[in-house]
Parts: C-alpha cells; sequence; structure tokens
C-alpha cells in the first residue's frame, strides 16, 4: 500500500545549514546515563561545544531488524532495552521530540536504498543514554535509523555515503556502538586495566582511520583475526561503519574517551567536522 500521506509531507524542503559536525560514541554501559564519571562529563562537554543542531539522527547498536527504517513517531518514548541494573536507571525517561519530517525527508532522499518508516521505535539506550548527557533538555528533536543486521559491512558503509546530505541539513548524526565489545570478558575488578587483545584491537581501528583505511575497516574479518574476540558479534562495530562512510575529505578528526571500561569495552569516540 502506498502511504500516501508519507509522499506529501515528504515533499517539505528543509532548511540548509552549515556542515554539522558528526559523531561515533563508544555508549559502553547504560550506568554512564546516571553516572557522573570521565564518559558522562565528556559527553556533557561535547554538548556544550557542538552548535545546537535543528535534529539529531542516532544510529544505534540497539536497534537492529531485517530492513532499514526510520522512527517517525511523533514522541518517541524511553526504551530499556537491559535488565539487572538499579530502578533508578528504569526510572530515567528522555522525553525528546521525534523529527517525522526529518524521517520522512531521509525516505525520501536516499537513492538506491530502500528505507522504511517505523512509527513503534523509539530511543533505546545507545541513543537516550548519551544524549541525556550532551542535551539534558531534551529539546531537540531525534530520530533513529535501524540497522539491517542480515547485510554486510560494505553494505552499511554504501549507505552512509547516502545519508551525508543530511549533514548540510542541521542534522547532527550520531552513531553509537563500541570500537571493542566483548561483555563475555568482562573485567569487574577496575584496576586489572585492558586484555591486550583488546588494546591491539583498538589500536588497529585508530590507526586505520587517521591514515583514512577504509577497506581495512570494511575487510576486518579478513584483515585481524582478532575481530572475533574482539566483537563476538558485530552490532556495537556496525555503528562506526557508518561513520567512516559518512566521513568527508575535509573534515577534522579528534578522539575523546579514548580508554577502556571493564577491560572489553573501548569506549573510544570520535569527532569530525
Amino acid at each position: 500500500m502506498i502511504d500516501l500521506d508519507l509522499i506529501k509531507s515528504s515533499k517539505k524542503e528543509l532548511p540548509n545549514s552549515d556542515k554539522m559536525p558528526l559523531l561515533f560514541v563508544g555508549h559502553g554501559s547504560p550506568m554512564n546515563a546516571i553516572t557522573v564519571n570521565k564518559y558522562s562529563t565528556s559527553w556533557k562537554e561535547v554538548g556544550q561545544q557542538l552548535t545546537p543542531p535543528n535534529a539529531i539522527l542516532c544510529i544505534s547498536a540497539h536497534w537492529l531488524t531485517n530492513n532499514t527504517s526510520v522512527a517517525m513517531v511523533e514522541n518517541p518514548k524511553t526504551i530499556h532495552d537491559f535488565s539487572g541494573f538499579p530502578d533508578e536507571l528504569f526510572q530515567q525517561q528522555y522525553p525528546a521530540p521525534g523529527a517525522p519530517d526529518y524521517a520522512r525527508y531521509t525516505i525520501k532522499n536516499v537513492q538506491n536504498f530502500a528505507i522504511k518508516g517505523d512509527f513503534e521505535w523509539g530511543l533505546d539506550h545507545g541513543a537516550w543514554s548519551v544524549l541525556q548527557n550532551m542535551y539534558p533538555k531534551a529539546n531537540i528533536p531525534v530520530y533513529q535509523m535501524s540497522i539491517n543486521y542480515g547485510e554486510t559491512i560494505a553494505y552499511h558503509y554504501q549507505l552512509a555515503k547516502k545519508l551525508a546530505f543530511l549533514r548540510r541539513k542541521g542534522v547532527l548524526i550520531v552513531c553509537s556502538g563500541n570500537i571493542v565489545h566483548n561483555l563475555r570478558m568482562i573485567k569487574w575488578r577496575e584496576d586489572t586495566g585492558a586484555y591486550d587483545w583488546a588494546i591491539e584491537f583498538d589500536n588497529l581501528v585508530k590507526n586505520s582511520i587517521e591514515q583514512k583505511d577504509d577497506s581495512t575497516l570494511i575487510d576486518l574479518e579478513k584483515i585481524s583475526t582478532l575481530v572475533k574476540i574482539a566483537h563476538p558479534t558485530i552490532d556495537h562495530y556496525l555503528p562506526l561503519i557508518y561513520t567512516i562512510g559518512l566521513r568527508e575529505k575535509e573534515d577534522e578528526l579528534s578522539f575523546f574517551n579514548d580508554d577502556f571500561d571493564m577491560g572489553s569495552i573501548s569506549m573510544r569516540s570520535i569527532i569530525l567536522k
């Protein structure tokens, strides 16, 4: 069935802007949403430093689907997609408005990739745990795009390139995952440091980003045997692929939160602007 309302509303042109920055955020534990630590503090600082966007598009490791969808809801719910944490975390709400006009505009203007509108999804913790610290007033419209988990890394890289126009429409794109993410090997003692393999993999990715060596980042499974231990599942790595796909030649690169949490989670984050 053709959604005539979607077609009609998608014709609305959005205002142009200077090129917006691009973020990859290592989000780590949901507890970072309510804990004052070096990670949440840096998220607040980044939010204060960046030009306020017209809208935020979040591509999170925690919305995996068998297609590519964008959330169209007017008032996205706060999704508590975890268990075993304190009640305080489950009570958190991030009541930012949705951005259906931007979602429709995304569907209309992305060429050669099928993107569907979704009227159910809200904001998962890969989105709101970070944004709650960056923009605590929750007054900037937010929408999410899902990750088609059945597709190749190369597919996500090419799709990311098709989203680049949004950076000149006042959209801050926040890709939320982790460069190393192995929950099975978490160290519960804080003083034991990161695993050697985690440091090695993190450095491989960092060096590839610095050298603009996208092919290595796309073909990691062929190039590094460490990928299987750094990412038992690839969900938290894929948001990084969107980041490098969206990167433009003249973008200036900087890292922040470039260390590890609990030994096996890299919190390394990226700003491109």
